[in-house]
């Protein structure tokens, strides 16, 4: 009896992952198991079957929620395609858009040029350069074509012959069950080329193909999100093999995934930041200036009188650009903190008994402390 996959395993994502995420995963999980990326590995053809199966749950939502409510057993109710028994051309036919129109397989039945595999990669970036945008060097590995066989695979000198086994169709006919019926499929020898090679070319091993190296400069907009994908036309893998050798066709494309990392005086809600801000009692009491820190630098702030533990001060403009409109920014909502000294001289505490002395009632109202500072400057945030 097969075991079942836990899907989110299988595509390594987290259970929470949004659909964006669920489609970038699941594309570098099929780059990376394509059987013709790996030649005689039985287990990749299986993985990138497992892939297909589980980002057809994942991305559609009501199939998703009954895996996440019922398990497999809850997919009984929808079944899907049996990926198991499809050739891998043919599931890339099903999630063509996913790479880039054609998916790179085999140009059988299909009209026009054969578009090849597009690519992902991804960069860090801090919260700084998302206030000003910035141009960065990005490295991947492609699979290019082979510039000693010019992507036949042959050895120098030799050329592909006619295959023998479906004649140069690419194509085979099977006999079915008793003889009623006749199945067509991919030819076994020669995956559907029509032609095999005899002497295989040293470099690619006759696959076409070599991985190259390359580097590129992309430019990183200003108001850019973590998580957000930046594409670069033309920039992913030439046509495969089977469907242009030579590799002439339409190139994939390259898809940066941008990660901004963690800032550790500013948080982002949006194009706003929000960040906390160190204030002593006597300015909170009698007001006054004050300097914090903005992504711009420092900056002078007035404190109103009577400023209480968790008040927001709210400086326009001083967030984050709009990624569609970069010159609007956000705000920059400061929270403020009043900090109790640990030591006092002996001076200030005779002071601080008189002060005592000249209240009032200074039990009539007793709050509890609540959930700090930063729940109240999001709530605040929230209610604007």
């Amino acid at each position: 009896m097969a075991v079942e996959r836990d899907y989110y395993e299988v595509l390594s994502i987290e259970r929470a992952a949004n659909g964006d995420e669920v489609k970038r995963a699941y594309r570098r999980m099929a780059m990376k198991w394509h059987p013709d990326r790996n030649p005689g590995d039985p287990k990749a053809e299986v993985e990138f079957k497992a892939c297909a199966e589980a980002y057809e749950v994942l991305s559609d939502p009501e199939r998703k929620q009954l895996y996440d409510t019922h398990g497999h057993a809850g997919l009984r109710q929808r079944p899907g395609h049996d990926f198991s028994r499809m050739r891998p051309d043919d599931i890339f036919s099903i999630f063509n858009d996913i790479f880039g129109g054609s998916g790179g397989g085999s140009s059988h039945g299909r009209r026009g040029p054969v578009r090849g595999y597009d690519l992902e990669t991804s960069v860090e970036i801090e919260l700084l350069d998302v206030l000003n945008g910035k141009d960065v060097e990005v490295a991947f590995t492609r699979r290019d074509v082979c510039g000693s066989c010019e992507g036949s695979g042959a050895k120098s000198g030799t050329k592909p012959i006619k295959c023998p086994t479906c004649g140069g169709g690419g194509q085979v006919a099977q006999q079915g069950l008793g003889g009623m019926f006749r199945m067509v499929t991919t030819c076994p020898n020669c995956r559907g080329r029509g032609q095999v090679i005899t002497e295989f070319c040293p470099e690619c091993r006759g696959h076409g193909r070599v991985p190259k190296k390359r580097k590129l400069n992309v430019k990183i907009p200003a108001g850019i999100s973590d998580g957000q994908v930046i594409r670069v036309s033309g920039e992913g893998e030439p046509p495969p093999p089977e469907a242009d050798p030579a590799g002439k066709g339409p190139r994939g494309d390259l898809h940066v995934v941008i990660s901004v990392t963690e800032h550790e005086a500013f948080e982002r809600v949006e194009d706003d930041l929000v960040t906390a801000h160190d204030v002593s009692f006597p300015l909170a009491t009698l007001g006054g200036m004050t300097t914090i820190e903005t992504l711009d630098g420092l900056r002078k702030i007035e404190i109103p009188k009577g400023t209480q533990h968790g008040a927001v001060i709210t400086i326009e403009g001083s967030g984050l650009p709009h990624l569609r409109s970069p010159k609007v920014r956000g705000n920059l909502r400061v929270g403020m903190c009043i900090r109790v000294p640990n030591k006092i001289t002996p001076e200030q505490r005779e002071l601080l008994e008189q002060f005592a002395k000249t209240q009032t009632n200074p039990d009539e109202e007793i709050r509890p402390a609540g959930k700090g500072v930063w729940k109240k400057i999001k709530d605040s945030i929230a209610g604007s």
